[in-house]
């Protein structure tokens, strides 16, 4: 219904693309008063829960660029007694396509916070084809700045992070998890250079982690030409400058003070080879480091929606709030 509605194809609902009947209901439905109805809030509103406050468009980095702008869910249910964790969502897209909005997916941040016990972020960043890397690890960490800054206004516990992307997602949410106090990935973006960009927790759907061998297993792509994503991540093709193309790998920066991480990977993802998760994983275990693997056997580049209340919750409450028991590395089988 949303899809047919968005006539303009822009991810949100004005008041006169409803039809006339449901036109009574669009204050209703506009849980922030923005004026238009992103997916999230249209779901509440459809569902009858309405547990979601989403605040659009928050500048993190002090820029009129909206990629670097982050949307916040807060669940409405949270009663201010204590801060609450927060679960930043980084988007897919080949760092030269896609947006925040898909952090507005059902499965991905509303399934989060409608529990309760968090508070969602999704955070924007400058794409390939406007600004080469390290750009987008810099405003990544700009926005993880600018929510420790904010916590309190919004009630955000600064000490219990976690971040989750799928994709080149991944890899920005990776790199984040391995990087915390690294002064070139850092960047200068924005007004709290005070804060850290550390988190406390990472969830990795199917991230890139060592550019260099990308080309090693099967894959649609040929990641070493010019024109791959990754090529046109860095600015020159991969293979032509090695030592700067590792420093853009996750990879590269595994120790022992990584945060926990969870990984996910189909070992059939002709995008993304398996083989990147699965080395990263066991670099992370090598450092002793808290790392879980769930290989999706026959899996391409996608998960099942059904992952979130399964896996990606249970290792989030385990991780922020001390709930439940650690998962465990497991191979899973489509159904």
């Amino acid at each position: 219904m949303f899809i047919k509605w968005d006539t303009n194809q822009n991810n949100r609902l004005e008041i006169d693309e409803l039809p006339k009947g449901a036109r009574k209901n669009f204050q209703f439905a506009d849980q922030n008063n923005d004026q238009h109805i992103s997916l999230a809030e249209h779901i509440n509103f459809l569902s009858g829960k309405r547990k979601i406050k989403v605040i659009s468009n928050l500048s993190y980095g002090k820029t009129s660029n909206a990629r670097q702008t982050l949307d916040l869910f807060i669940p409405l249910n949270y009663q201010n007694k204590k801060p609450l964790p927060l679960v930043i969502w980084i988007h897919g897209g080949g760092w030269k396509n896609g947006s925040k909005k898909t952090g507005h997916l059902p499965s991905r941040l509303p399934a989060i916070v409608q529990t309760g016990n968090y508070i969602g972020a999704s955070i924007g960043y400058r794409l390939s084809n406007e600004k080469v890397w390290p750009a987008q690890i810099h405003d990544c960490k700009a926005a993880v700045r600018w929510l420790r800054a904010n916590a309190k206004k919004y009630g955000i516990d600064p000490e219990r992070f976690a971040v989750w992307g799928a994709s080149a997602g991944g890899h920005l949410a990776s790199m984040l998890g391995v990087s915390a106090n690294n002064k070139h990935l850092e960047g200068s973006i924005g007004t709290h250079l005070d804060q850290s960009s550390h988190v406390n927790a990472v969830v990795n759907y199917y991230g890139p982690s060592a550019l260099l061998t990308m080309n090693d297993y099967p894959s649609k792509i040929d990641h070493n030409s010019p024109n791959s994503p990754e090529s046109q991540l860095l600015g020159y093709p991969i293979q032509e400058n090695k030592k700067l193309t590792q420093k853009a790998s996750p990879l590269y920066y595994v120790s022992p003070k990584d945060p926990p991480f969870i990984s996910f990977h189909g070992t059939m993802d002709s995008l993304v080879p398996y083989n990147q998760t699965k080395v990263f994983h066991q670099a992370l275990l090598d450092k002793s480091v808290r790392s879980v693997l769930i290989t999706l056997r026959e899996g391409g580049h996608s998960m099942p929606l059904e992952f979130t209340q399964k896996f990606v919750i249970p290792f989030l409450d385990n991780e922020l709030i001390g709930r439940g028991k650690p998962l465990k590395s497991q191979n899973v089988t489509l159904k």
